[in-house]
């Protein structure tokens, strides 16, 4: 929108050229990016007023740690701060002809209207269940599933790498895994609604989802530039863009994703001040949903679905961590953990939250680091 008016109609008046600057991917990274920041600081203190006035308060597991009673009543549901912050900037400084960033926003806002409604069953009702599981993955997956259809069945991508698989540390014009379109579709879809519940599954103590959401965010701004961006690198005389220097998928149009990242990354900066702990709001699960879901579609357009094992591999170890006591307990009457997700493990263990929290955030800096390096070591 401001693109529009910044650089198609202002910068072409006498005295206002300097204007044309916006036309770069870069500089409106940095302006998403403020802008997102700015939202969250101004809004912050007033939503926060409006939630402990509607008596939004948090519900808390009476199986969980004892340190956690104290935190019933909290306001919960600030993901609807997050969203506001993302969308908002995305909507502001993106190419609003791009297929991509309105596929992710939807994503993003779909998987949010789903946790909008968890949460709000949760507050009138005053317990912790909310919508039924069942009822959630079908929601999730029917938003996935038709915005990734429409995506890879619109013409959008490339027809010559809409369907391989970037294996991790390997060359992309060389190793080529083609799946088929629906088993694709179904796979990028698993990848989404797996990315949205890892995350939601990691929001249990103060700050610690949001801390590696805006890492993971952080990380795929990087990737969606560089696979998107038509900057041409002349080495030896040889023009060649900057995915082909690095043998990376070149996805044409996924370099205005950067700008949702970055508008993620101030959205989640800006609510960490409040959700730092302790906390003065929670998300709930209108933000965790909606901020995994997107991290999975970007996973998705930028041909970076495995990569995603990397740099999320906290969301993952914290996914397989509940999948793996269940199991247990289903089948030997026994769990391995002393509770699950596995944060709850380390709290019951002694360690005190912010310990853990830091400590998983720095793990989360470690994975991004790793995957980052991914795009050298081919």
């Amino acid at each position: 929108m401001l693109l529009f008016l910044l650089y198609d109609v202002l910068s072409r008046l006498e005295g206002l050229g300097f204007l044309r600057v916006f036309r770069y991917t870069s500089t409106r990274i940095l302006a998403a990016a403020l802008t997102s920041l700015l939202i969250s600081f101004l809004l912050g203190p007033w939503f926060i007023e409006r939630l402990k006035e509607a008596q939004m308060g948090q519900q808390v597991r009476d199986d969980g740690p004892e340190s956690h009673k104290k935190k019933a009543g909290t306001p919960t549901m600030g993901g609807s701060l997050i969203l506001l912050a993302l969308v908002i900037p995305t909507i502001l400084w993106c190419d609003l002809s791009n297929t991509f960033v309105w596929v992710t926003l939807a994503v993003t806002v779909g998987f949010g209207l789903v946790g909008f409604a968890d949460d709000y069953l949760k507050v009138s009702k005053k317990n912790t269940k909310g919508l039924s599981g069942k009822l959630k993955l079908l929601w999730q997956f029917a938003i996935a599933g038709a915005a990734i259809t429409y995506l890879f069945t619109s013409g959008t991508f490339d027809p010559d790498i809409r369907t391989r698989l970037m294996i991790p540390f390997t060359d992309f014009q060389r190793v080529q895994v083609e799946l088929p379109l629906w088993l694709y579709i179904a796979f990028a879809s698993v990848v989404v609604v797996g990315c949205s519940n890892a995350v939601n599954l990691t929001d249990g103590l103060d700050g610690l989802a949001i801390g590696p959401v805006v890492i993971n965010a952080g990380t795929f701004l990087v990737f969606a530039y560089l696979a998107g961006t038509q900057t041409v690198i002349s080495l030896s005389g040889d023009g060649r863009t900057v995915a082909e220097y690095l043998r990376i998928a070149h996805v044409n149009g996924a370099a205005e994703l950067s700008i949702y990242c970055a508008a993620m990354v101030g959205a989640g900066l800006g609510f960490l001040w409040y959700n730092t702990y302790p906390a003065s709001v929670f998300m709930g699960d209108v933000g965790s949903l909606s901020l995994g879901g997107g991290i999975g579609m970007l996973a998705v357009a930028t041909k970076n679905e495995l990569t995603l094992l990397i740099v999320g591999g906290l969301f993952v170890v914290e996914a397989l961590s509940v999948m793996i006591q269940v199991g247990s307990y289903k089948l030997r009457k026994k769990r391995v953990f002393r509770m699950a997700p596995i944060h709850h493990h380390f709290e019951l263990k002694g360690w005190q939250e912010p310990k853990i929290i830091v400590r998983f955030w720095i793990i989360s800096v470690l994975l991004a680091l790793l995957a980052l390096g991914t795009l050298k070591v081919r």
